[in-house]
């Protein structure tokens, strides 16, 4: 077991004193008192695999074992609300050849059709839990490419391994295909099987002559089925990708109730103010969710050959923010074509994203991007935010300010399931070496 930077003692009691908290993470205390970072300074008591109290630093009167965290910051476990951990770790077999969109799609498709069988999918499914398990996240929504006939192997697998990990990550699957997939091919068996699999409807956005009988198409079998809508939307630094408005207007057209995330909305970031402006009225009116994805962004918009990047693809934020659209920051894909590098570690992400898109200065509830709101978009109440009486999932670090938090990897961090720690080790990436026998 990798070792902490503190030693957890085994048993039913325990009081984590003097650790330091984002105040935006905690619910239900009042006597806090945060820094000029929004951190307050506490200590947390646990019994039973649950959180007894959180109090003042100091203020704890209990006979449970005493764990000294000497300031370091405590959050709950990560909520990583957008992968795709069916593409996970294929890069081995289809390299990307020039960090192209295109390049992605076309060598995605070709592994898919070529090797994407039950066990092959099983292996690098768990592989990814593994890792998110190790680096302290416990829920985890995941696009599943369901374009037919994937889906009659995909979805039941998928059941399966959300039985296999319950308790330890709470999963949710999303159908994922091409907005021309609806025009096609019949997706009227996906949309059943996601039905009957506990899943999202999803698919992907982009300007097509035909968009709304399209978009009308997945509204009408979403509400047909009672099933919550993930977009991928307008995923390029196009000024002419204008999906999203579309999408907000039809869901309020169609007074459609149940929840809907936007991935990316990456062409937001190169249109024009006042479009801008109307895009951003129309989410907030629809009640749609956002979920941003910086490092698959960065690394596949305006990538040409010997040409230094001026566009980056990341989506407005801040703007959504202050119109009360609730933002999330997620992993997106892990070790694929679309993305070469990552490993599901949500404190990687943050901490990019925090450079990257001046998530600092103030950090305000920043924090909240990665925990909690994902939790609320996954309709999950007892993952994301500290509070008495929840289950003590908990990520403990060495670092005590955001300048020491986000300055380093924080290998050394503590992760607490029900009040236990876990094994912090994550898999070895030669496990699958023997699904990538023959690659040169």
């Amino acid at each position: 077991m990798a070792s902490g930077f503190v030693t957890v003692p085994k048993g039913d009691r325990l009081l984590l004193k003097n650790g330091r908290v984002p105040i935006c993470l905690v619910d239900g205390v009042a006597t806090l008192v945060p820094d000029a970072t929004g951190v307050a300074h506490v200590d947390i008591e646990i019994a039973e695999g649950r959180i007894l109290e959180i109090r003042p630093a100091g203020t704890a009167d209990t006979n449970a074992p005493v764990v000294d965290l000497d300031q370091g910051q405590v959050w709950p476990t990560f909520v990583d609300v957008h992968t795709h951990l069916d593409k996970g770790h294929i890069w081995p077999r289809v390299p990307n050849p020039d960090g192209s969109f295109m390049s992605a799609l076309r060598a995605v498709m070709a592994d898919r059709q070529a090797h994407w069988r039950t066990e092959d999918v099983r292996r690098r499914f768990d592989f990814s839990l593994r890792c998110a398990h190790a680096h302290g996240t416990s829920a985890i929504r995941s696009h599943l490419d369901s374009i037919p006939p994937q889906e009659i192997t995909t979805w039941p697998l998928f059941e399966e391994i959300r039985s296999d990990w319950a308790g330890r990550i709470e999963l949710q699957g999303v159908s994922l295909a091409a907005i021309e997939v609806f025009r096609e091919m019949d997706m009227e068996p996906v949309a059943d099987q996601v039905k009957r699999s506990g899943g999202i409807m999803g698919c992907v956005t982009y300007p097509v002559p035909d968009l709304q009988p399209l978009l009308d198409q997945v509204f009408d079998m979403a509400m047909a089925r009672d099933l919550a809508l993930d977009f991928h939307v307008d995923e390029a630094v196009d000024p002419e990708s204008a999906t999203l408005g579309p999408i907000a207007e039809t869901a309020i057209r169609k007074g459609f109730q149940r929840p809907i995330q936007v991935g990316h909305c990456c062409s937001l970031s190169v249109q024009d103010e006042a479009v801008v402006d109307r895009t951003l009225d129309l989410v907030a009116q629809a009640g749609i969710t956002v979920v941003s994805l910086p490092m698959c962004n960065m690394y596949l918009q305006d990538r040409h050959p010997g040409r230094t990047p001026r566009l980056r693809g990341v989506t407005l934020l801040h703007e959504f923010k202050k119109r009360g659209i609730p933002v999330s920051v997620a992993s997106d894909n892990t070790r694929d074509p679309f993305y070469a590098y990552g490993d599901l570690d949500m404190h990687e992400v943050f901490t990019q994203m925090a450079r990257i898109a001046h998530l600092d200065h103030p950090f305000g509830d920043w924090p909240a991007a990665v925990t909690r709101t994902p939790a609320d978009v996954m309709e999950l109440a007892e993952h994301g935010r500290l509070a008495a009486g929840l289950p003590a999932n908990l990520v403990l670090f060495r670092g005590r300010y955001y300048s020491e938090l986000l300055s380093r990897p924080q290998a050394d961090r503590v992760v607490l399931r029900g009040g236990r720690p876990i094994d912090t080790t994550p898999p070895d990436y030669r496990e699958l070496d023997d699904l990538f026998e023959g690659v040169a």
